[in-house]
């Protein structure tokens, strides 16, 4: 094989370094994938490097965008392979869009702050993609995002075109109604309409959030730390008691959880 081992790599060296791994003598698992096969590894690495930010973990950052690196070569050399394009050609293409999209730093328009940045950015992207509307605009969005995250970005394009309360007060009221229709839905409504109002009631919830500059999506998962972080207090509790959680009341576990949450504020 014809590779010298090097200190120190580049990024054209990860490039080769890909294509030899899906060489027919390569790597007989590398030779295998497909754009599909693997692409739940693109998200597990992804979320993997938001793990590493937000545990403030630079080392462990750095392993892991080079994962996520590791799967955008992957992807770029099986289209290299169909004679598609390459990776170069993904980062050509990558250069001229951040290019075209900052005319206040490579062209002749202006902004004074990021509000005005974005909106060159919107504004160009909506002109290189051809969209004419506000609703293909709204449908660009991509299906596959997590869904908290996919309502704020509706939401904040629907907001552009107009389509907005005038502040969080009328998203608390939006909150309220859709709320009393899921109540009535419970009790009178058959499955698919309580499927629709939890629906709209979760949709409601980020359209508050938004207004409150509250990322909805990271607030949901510190809420899931939180209510780990109490319900192994509450069980760590109940053990010293020998109180057995599955089979005790209600009014109990309600007690103490209500005892957890004084022991963590204090």
């Amino acid at each position: 094989m014809d590779f010298t081992e090097k200190s120190r790599y580049g990024f054209d060296d990860l490039v080769e370094i890909v294509r030899i791994l899906r060489a027919p003598d390569g790597c007989p698992w590398d030779r295998e994938q497909t754009h599909k096969s693997i692409r739940a590894n693109f998200i597990e690495e992804t979320y993997e490097a938001i793990e590493a930010i937000d545990t403030d973990n630079t080392d462990l950052l750095r392993e892991e965008l080079g994962d996520v690196l590791l799967q955008v070569a992957l992807h770029s050399e099986m289209e290299s392979e169909a004679e598609h394009f390459d990776m170069h050609d993904v980062v050509d293409e990558l250069c001229k869009k951040l290019v075209i999209r900052h005319p206040h730093v490579f062209g002749d328009k202006n902004a004074q702050n990021a509000d005005d940045a974005l909106s060159n950015w919107d504004a160009v992207k909506r002109k290189t993609k051809a969209q004419t509307t506000d609703t293909e605009a709204i449908k660009s969005v991509s299906k596959a995002l997590p869904s908290l995250m996919r309502s704020e970005k509706i939401q904040r394009k629907a907001s552009k075109a107009g389509f907005d309360f005038e502040s969080v007060d009328g998203a608390m009221k939006k909150l309220s109604e859709e709320c009393t229709e899921l109540d009535v839905a419970i009790r009178h409504g058959g499955e698919q309409n309580q499927y629709e109002e939890i629906g709209d009631v979760l949709y409601s919830v980020v359209n508050v959030a938004r207004f409150l500059g509250i990322d909805s999506e990271h607030a949901l998962y510190d809420s899931c730390e939180k209510f780990i972080e109490r319900f192994a207090l509450l069980e760590s509790i109940a053990a010293e008691r020998g109180i057995d959680t599955r089979t005790a009341s209600i009014e109990q576990l309600d007690s103490l959880w209500d005892e957890v949450k004084i022991k963590l504020k204090k």
